[in-house]
């Protein structure tokens, strides 16, 4: 008598391999809507914190950061004042002003915007915000080719650092209002990239708006 073998039939392979795509297919839309997320989440961030300066100088008369009258008006906890001068330090060579061993106007700012209530957090220390992908935000006087006071957000692989482009401008790293680098150094000095984006999942790029 012969043995009988059981195997999987052609449509049961074939539902199988369905509910695998469907899986795939999910797990990727899954991915690619938590990165629309952290897009928008950023660009939010940086809209949100220019209102923010934006409004404080118009209460105050001066820039956060770079306001001469901060430590009168707020003594507890002490605000550090700046010098009104128009302009928001410099972070020098570095791409992240490290507020947590610095000292300077571009860590001032945050202490000031939170003692005013334009922004959250503990108004007793000057950490700059972080972003949704885990890098900061830092506010300085001219960036990568940029005048004036410029917002920037690290640590942005290509395709969000492109997204956040797009949104504000012309998505070209070395032209317009937004511009970006992936230079760890010399922001205030370097110009802007002029390749594009690129999106290969390990480069990433500091990405600088003109408030």
């Amino acid at each position: 008598m012969k043995n009988k073998h059981s195997g999987f039939t052609l449509i049961e392979i074939a539902i199988v391999l369905v509910i695998i795509g469907l899986l795939l297919g999910g797990v990727l839309k899954g991915q690619e809507l938590i990165t629309q997320a952290k897009i928008k989440n950023i660009a939010n961030d940086i809209s949100g914190i220019s209102v923010a300066v934006y409004g404080y100088q118009d209460r105050y008369k001066r820039l956060p950061g770079d306001d001469s009258g901060a430590a009168v008006r707020w003594t507890s906890p002490l605000a550090v004042a700046g010098d009104s001068n128009g302009q928001i330090g410099l972070a020098g060579v570095k791409a992240v002003f490290d507020c947590t061993i610095e000292v300077g106007e571009n860590c001032q700012i945050w202490q000031h915007l939170r003692l005013s209530g334009f922004i959250g957090g503990n108004a007793a220390i000057k950490s700059s915000p972080q972003n949704a992908v885990g890098g900061v935000l830092q506010i300085q006087h001219g960036a990568l080719g940029l005048s004036g006071s410029v917002i920037c957000s690290t640590g942005l692989l290509g395709k969000i650092a492109f997204a956040v482009d797009a949104q504000f401008d012309d998505g070209n790293p070395g032209t317009g209002l937004v511009r970006g680098t992936d230079s760890a150094t010399a922001l205030d000095t370097k110009l802007a990239d002029t390749s594009a984006y690129k999106d290969d999942g390990a480069t990433t790029y500091v990405v600088c708006k003109q408030l």
